[in-house]
């Protein structure tokens, strides 16, 4: 025979806080951002220098960025997905996207910047 199990919800609604309140889940501090070159600024450079790493810790992309217009927030920079390649992104439009888990990007804690051919190499 099967016993009856009752569960008491508490009276009061439960508070949670946020799962993404890691410093990774702050794509952009201002202090990272300060030194970011300008978008275009690095055109004649062979091998500019990565300054910060974005990725989707549950799908495979990943962005370097090496140049950053903070007031249109558009990025340039190494896009590692299905087909690796150059080229601009929007902060905003990253800050909105989730992987197959619903997970948000995440900044790399660990990312020292690096010339892109330390990267780029690779693909």
């Amino acid at each position: 025979m099967c016993e009856r199990v009752f569960y008491i919800l508490p009276t009061t609604p439960m508070t949670s806080s946020s799962h993404f309140t890691s410093p990774a889940y702050n794509l952009l501090p201002d202090e990272i951002a300060r030194e970011i070159p300008a978008l275009g600024s690095t055109s004649d450079d062979p091998d500019p220098v990565f300054h910060v790493k974005w990725f989707t810790p549950d799908s495979g992309f990943t962005w370097y960025v090496a140049e950053f217009d903070p007031e249109s927030r558009i990025a340039f920079g190494f896009v590692v997905g299905p087909f690796p390649e150059w080229g601009t992104f929007n902060l905003a439009e990253i800050e909105q996207l989730r992987g197959s888990l619903n997970l948000p990007v995440e900044r790399d804690l660990y990312f020292a910047p690096c010339p892109a051919s330390k990267i780029t190499r690779d693909y």
